[in-house]
C-alpha cells in the first residue's frame, strides 16, 4: 500500500515537473508581437496620441525563474495614461518618452542600429529596497526603432520599438550593479505622436 501511495507522488511530480517544463518552453517561444511591421492606417480609431512601454524581466531575474512573478513582482511599464507622462524627441532615428520616475530614450545611427545614447531610466525593489537605475544596452546593442508616418497626416508618427538593455547603475549613487543576470528586454509601441523636437 506504501508502495503504491510512493509511486503515485512520484508521478504525479513528474507530470508538475513536466507541466512546468512545457510552460516555460511556451513562454519562451511565444510570438514576438513587437516584430510585427508598423502599420498606419487613417480609420485607426484608437486614442492618439498614444504610447506604452514593456520591461521584460529575464527569468533569471525573477524568482523561481518567474513562476511566481505574477504574485511577487509588480509590472514594470508605463504609457500615456500614467502620471506625468510627457512625449519628448519624436524623430525618424529618436524616441523620448517620460512619466513619472521614468525616463526612455532610443536613438539609431544612420544604418537603423541601436546606438550608445539608448537608456531606460526606472524605480524598482532590488533588496527589499526601492531604487531607480538606468540601464543601457550592450556595446553590441540590440533591437530598432520602426516609425511610419500616420496616414493623411506629415505631422504624426506611429511605431514600435524594442531594445535590450545589458547594464544597469543606481541613478543615485553612479555605481554599477550586478542586475540582471541578463539584458531586459524593453518594448512598446506609440501611436499619432507629433514628429519634431520639444
Amino acid at each position: 500500500m506504501m508502495c503504491g501511495v510512493k509511486r503515485a507522488i512520484k508521478i504525479s511530480l513528474i507530470i508538475l515537473a513536466l507541466a512546468l517544463l512545457a510552460g516555460l518552453v511556451w513562454f519562451g517561444t511565444r510570438p514576438d508581437e513587437a516584430d510585427e511591421p508598423v502599420e498606419a492606417s487613417a480609420s485607426d480609431t484608437s486614442r492618439v496620441p498614444s504610447f506604452k512601454v514593456d520591461v521584460a524581466r529575464p527569468f533569471s531575474a525573477r524568482p523561481l525563474f518567474g513562476l511566481l512573478s505574477p504574485f511577487t513582482e509588480g509590472d514594470l511599464r508605463f504609457d500615456h495614461t500614467s502620471r506625468g507622462a510627457q512625449v519628448g524627441s519624436v524623430e525618424q532615428d529618436r524616441l523620448e518618452l517620460r512619466a513619472d520616475g521614468w525616463e526612455l530614450l532610443v536613438e539609431t545611427d544612420s544604418e537603423g542600429r541601436v546606438a550608445p545614447g539608448t537608456h531606460l531610466v526606472f524605480p524598482i525593489e532590488l533588496g527589499g529596497r526601492q531604487v531607480r537605475l538606468r540601464c543601457r544596452p550592450a556595446d553590441r546593442a540590440k533591437g530598432y526603432l520602426r516609425t511610419t508616418t500616420r496616414a493623411g497626416s506629415d505631422e504624426l508618427l506611429d511605431g514600435r520599438f524594442l531594445v535590450e538593455l545589458a547594464t544597469c547603475e543606481n541613478v543615485e549613487s553612479g555605481k554599477g550593479i550586478e542586475w540582471p543576470p541578463s539584458p531586459l528586454t524593453v518594448r512598446g509601441s506609440f501611436k499619432g505622436l507629433p514628429h519634431g523636437r520639444r
